[in-house]
């Protein structure tokens, strides 16, 4: 059971240049939110913190695509994120954002702090430069092959296809994504952390948690244990966006925004706290637990230990529950490709359903692994769960208790087997729920909270009050009185993952938000408490709302799809290609060949002479449309009779491999017919 003085829990600072979709709910934020209620139900001192990260090359290139200020991009999208989180019910005690000044200061103190006890190394070393840009790139600046997956379009830092964390002098082909130049290598000054150095002690740290999911103890391990171990990394950018590096003559350079982001969660504190935010970070018997996905378990189990270790006086992480990635329809969520279910969106789509979705996924969370979200298991996991098992059984109660008592609870009698077993499991699924939660195993936790409501559908249809009820009045009052009790229970065990059907439900039944230690007593509901009807806590979701999603994002597949190319033909030589004669020539007549749907019989003028030639665009072009357009001609293909017509020659066309659409390929419209083209 908890133990921990107080708690600070953070959830990962998504970057403002652009909303969250359900991955990242279901990566971080959502399982956060589950746990603090979970500790504010059990009076836990606690600071849930978080913010939008407002700095790094992202913001400039978003900034840079729409003609704006990397200003305007942030303020945008810190509303819409904050607002989509807050509306969901993500509770946190603070949203804050990292361009604030007390962000800025507490950046650059600790950075300063670094610098002075000799913790950061000033380094000249070759970094990427765009020639054409007339600017050296950061690393989200630069595109490239990865070294480990092959992902054509890996980023200076990360692949987003394998996750791996990169240098961006890794990258094969790198490009500018400025200029889409080939960016060179240029001498710069900057400020690195040698973790090569902290190996040893980074390495006890994570040694030290060997209780820690595999995938996060195991993914820390390989950093440390690879072939070249840790690496001294930059702590600083060449960049005119960010906070500046407190430097004399560091001009045009700012901190590394995964220098800065993490410092983000103490600066949040400050702003929250006060001058008690050390109690936060600084106490041994704060617990702190950091909420992210797979891909930042680098920089927040070493990266960010490591600072602290340098600073000196932090607690360190006792606990980092990161989450696999959720996938899309069978597909990874992209957001260059918009192939997302956006969640300011989802709210605007299926308003006051916050805890459908918040009950999906955690039920499919990706915990341990990638984990699929469809929006067919969507409308099944609603339809045939929430509303089939939990709805029905909350409607049964209520509507029997009106019907029955006026909605005034009835004293229970002498308990049978079945009651004392129904009793049992209402007092233990408490702790059931709350062991899972301790050890961040939330679809766990959901389980054994949705199994108390399916013990009291079948408590309900073993019992039949319905039938009771004209035989035998007191033993229907004691079987609505404890169908009353599990209703009770549920409406509390509901709160950290369906918190607003949870509050509607404790109004229903007249009784407020209880501790978690004094949910397994048996009587939650004094006798003469009054239930009211309601309405229902769940709708069911018909079949036309998920269509009209799936051609959401069927439409949204098409818009961003790539051309498909046909795959390139055998290597030919200079001397092969040289036998072909390629001449500019001008149709000057065209008509349609009978019986021949495809074909159309044209007359060239080649300058020197004229010649017919049959060709196969008629579905795509009229004999009207294409006479006086200049063409390009292959002269010496061999004659060759079709529909009895010699066609002597062909003209090039161009085809679009996605529609089928042919094009007449380009010529100079001012050369002579007869032209060689080479």
């Amino acid at each position: 059971m908890l133990k921990a003085k107080r708690y600070t829990v953070t959830a990962a600072l998504p970057y403002a240049n652009g909303p969250v979709h359900i991955g990242h709910l279901a990566g971080c934020y959502l399982p956060s939110d589950i746990f603090v209620r979970y500790l504010r139900m059990n009076g836990a001192d606690v600071a849930f913190v978080s913010g939008t990260d407002e700095h790094g090359a992202a913001i400039n290139i978003k900034a840079k695509s729409e003609n704006t200020s990397p200003q305007e991009i942030v303020d945008r999208y810190h509303k819409i994120i904050g607002d989509a989180l807050q509306e969901v019910g993500i509770s946190f005690d603070i949203f804050s954002r990292t361009s604030k000044e007390i962000h800025h200061q507490t950046a650059q103190a600790f950075f300063t702090t670094l610098l002075e006890k000799g913790s950061l190394v000033e380094k000249t070393t070759e970094q990427y430069y765009d020639p054409e840009a007339n600017q050296f790139l950061a690393d989200r600046f630069i595109i490239g092959q990865c070294p480990n997956c092959s992902f054509p379009e890996a980023y200076g830092d990360q692949c987003e296809s394998c996750g791996s964390t990169l240098n961006s002098t890794d990258l094969i082909h790198p490009k500018s994504r400025l200029s889409g130049a080939s960016p060179e290598l240029r001498n710069t000054t900057h400020w690195f952390l040698p973790l090569d150095h902290l190996s040893p002690k980074i390495k006890a740290y994570i040694e030290s948690h060997k209780d820690w999911k595999p995938s996060v103890y195991g993914q820390s391990m390989s950093w440390l244990d690879s072939g070249d171990g840790l690496q001294a990394r930059s702590m600083t950018r060449d960049l005119d966006w960010g906070i500046p590096v407190p430097v004399e003559g560091a001009e045009g350079k700012v901190l590394y925004v995964w220098f800065d982001a993490p410092i983000g969660y103490i600066s949040a504190t400050k702003e929250l706290k006060g001058e008690a935010w050390t109690n936060y970070w600084q106490d041994e018997e704060t617990k702190l637990v950091h909420f992210i996905g797979k891909d930042n378990i680098v920089f927040h189990c070493i990266i960010f230990p490591a600072m602290l270790m340098e600073h000196g006086g932090y607690h360190l992480a006792d606990e980092v529950p990161a989450n696999a990635f959720l996938n899309l329809e069978g597909e990874k969520i992209s957001t260059s490709r918009n192939w997302a279910v956006w969640l300011h969106e989802y709210l605007v789509d299926f308003k006051d359903q916050q805890d459908v979705l918040r009950y999906v996924l955690t039920a499919t969370a990706p915990e341990s692994k990638d984990n699929d979200f469809t929006w067919k298991d969507f409308q099944i996991r609603n339809n045939s769960e929430l509303v089939a098992i939990l709805g029905n059984f909350v409607n049964r109660v209520l509507v029997l208790m009106n019907k029955y008592y006026e909605g005034a609870l009835p004293e229970a009698g002498a308990l049978s087997p079945a009651d004392q077993e129904m009793l049992a499991k209402l007092k233990e699924a408490p702790n059931e729920i709350a062991a899972s939660l301790e050890k961040y195993r939330f679809r766990e936790a959901l389980n054994a909270f949705m199994n108390l409501a399916r013990a009291g559908n079948k408590y309900l249809a073993d019992e039949e009050p319905w039938k009771q009820i004209k035989v035998d009045p007191v033993r229907t009052a004691t079987i609505m009185n404890i169908a009353a009790q599990v209703a009770a229970q549920l409406s509390q065990c509901m709160e950290p993952f369906m918190p607003f059907t949870a509050a509607k439900l404790r109004g229903y039944l007249g009784m407020d938000k209880m501790s978690w230690e004094n949910l397994s007593q048996q009587e939650l509901l004094a006798s003469g408490t009054v239930l009211s009807q309601g309405d229902l806590l769940f709708k069911k979701i018909e079949d036309s709302e998920i269509e009209a999603q799936l051609a959401k994002l069927e439409a949204s597949k098409k818009a961003n799809a790539k051309p498909q190319y046909e795959a390139l033909k055998a290597e030919i030589t200079f001397e092969d290609f040289s036998k072909v004669d390629l001449r500019v020539a001008t149709i000057i007549a065209a008509e349609k060949i009978k019986k021949a749907n495809k074909l159309l019989q044209l007359r060239v003028d080649l300058g020197f002479e004229e010649r017919t030639i049959i060709s196969g665009i008629a579905e795509h072009y009229t004999p009207e449309e294409i006479i006086g357009k200049k063409v390009s001609v292959v002269v010496n293909l061999a004659p060759r009779k079709m529909r009895g017509v010699f066609s002597e020659g062909m003209i090039l066309m161009a085809e679009n491999g996605a529609t089928g659409e042919l094009a007449f390929c380009a010529t100079d419209e001012h050369l002579p017919n007869g032209a060689v083209i080479r």
